[in-house]
């Protein structure tokens, strides 16, 4: 019964980290447009991408979009994706082996 609660645990903690994670990616396609306008200091685009590697794809692609930005940059049309299925992919050999 033990394993089954830390199970759970793990899952629950698992789920707060990856919600966390994609609003902040969320948020910060937000600050970084709003910085794009005001012709302020910018995030740098790594940041975004290890973010995505960090779990944050769903929210970096709907923040991308939701705000307009970035998106005719291939580096994101086409990165974001791809570490997304790259982590897809990565899941599935797990649950696998």
């Amino acid at each position: 019964m033990t394993d089954l609660i830390r199970q759970q645990h793990f899952f629950i903690i698992l789920f707060i980290y990856l919600l966390l994670l994609n609003l902040l990616g969320f948020a910060l396609f937000g600050l970084d447009k709003h910085r794009a306008l005001q012709k302020s200091w910018r995030l740098p685009e790594l940041l975004f991408f290890i973010m995505a590697f960090a779990g944050s794809v769903p929210g970096l692609w709907f923040g991308m979009y939701a705000f307009r930005h970035k998106t005719r940059r291939w580096q994101f049309r086409l990165g974001l994706p791809l570490i997304g299925l790259f982590q897809i992919a990565c899941l599935v050999w797990l649950y696998q082996s």
